[in-house]
């Protein structure tokens, strides 16, 4: 069984590597993915962006090899010191710029929390894991189709249940279902969800032309009248602050965004 376990290690691991390569390289906002990642602080803005299209191509290379056959002990022993490098770099992240995003996964802001910490010393005791491997993967799932794809599918449901990123693709639906079984009116769920509102405000120019400001997550939001207030940290050189955008709740017409001072406060 260690041996089946072994040989299937390198799979999981070249796949998250190769989705976190997606992003990098083929993501419509990667500018603004790349800004709001800790990479900023560690380059600087003018290196930011050709830094994290390097990153994802190494993810690229490596996750491919890793995937296609032969397996080796060197792509494993690689692919360890990646994962552990990809821990000091959140360790970083967390000391020197703690309200950036993670940038891994997806364009979705996710801050660098617990789960993903979790997630990379996954990957390195997994790619640690790889370095016995006896042969190429796809012999392991041959000899024993049941026990192996179970083991990937739990592995893979762990890695998700610890990327934050992933959340609107599992998380979100299973908290709306909660809802819809436990509202005392059936299926009727009022108002409109958080979810849909970031949607428009992630693919607006005001937000977009704002993004190098912002420093966290959503920190508050609340409707008025016909709108969606939605506020985050944010900094523009010394001056600390909150970036307040007013979102329509129709979905159309134009979003209003103020920086405020951290001295001012934010009526709610």
């Amino acid at each position: 069984m260690l041996q089946t376990l072994a040989a299937l290690a390198p799979l999981p691991v070249g796949v998250l590597l190769l989705l976190a390569s997606r992003v990098k390289l083929l993501g419509k906002n990667t500018p603004e993915v790349a800004r709001r990642s800790a990479l900023r602080k560690l380059v600087g803005d003018e290196r930011v962006v050709g830094a994290y299209r390097a990153v994802g191509a190494g993810e690229l290379v490596l996750g491919a090899l890793l995937v296609l056959p032969p397996s080796s002990v060197v792509e494993a022993a690689v692919a360890t010191a990646a994962c552990a490098g990809l821990l000091g770099y959140l360790g970083y992240a967390r000391l020197k710029a703690p309200d950036s995003s993670c940038g891994c996964l997806s364009e979705k802001v996710a801050p660098v929390r617990w789960r993903s910490f979790a997630r990379a010393a996954l990957m390195l005791v997994t790619a640690a894991v790889a370095l016995g491997a006896p042969g190429y993967w796809l012999g392991a799932i041959a000899d024993r189709p049941l026990a192996t794809v179970g083991l990937l599918a739990g592995w893979f449901a762990l890695a998700s249940a610890l990327s934050a990123e992933l959340d609107g693709y599992w998380l979100v639906p299973l908290r709306r279902l909660r809802v819809r079984l436990s509202h005392p009116l059936g299926k009727f769920v009022p108002g409109i969800p958080l979810e849909s509102t970031m949607d428009i405000l992630y693919r607006s120019a005001e937000y977009r032309s704002a993004v190098g400001l912002i420093r966290s997550d959503v920190l508050e939001w609340w409707d008025e009248g016909t709108w969606r207030i939605v506020t985050f940290a944010a900094r523009n050189g010394d001056e600390h602050g909150t970036a307040v955008f007013a979102v329509p709740l129709a979905g159309d017409g134009e979003i209003k965004a103020v920086l405020v001072p951290a001295d001012e406060p934010v009526a709610a």
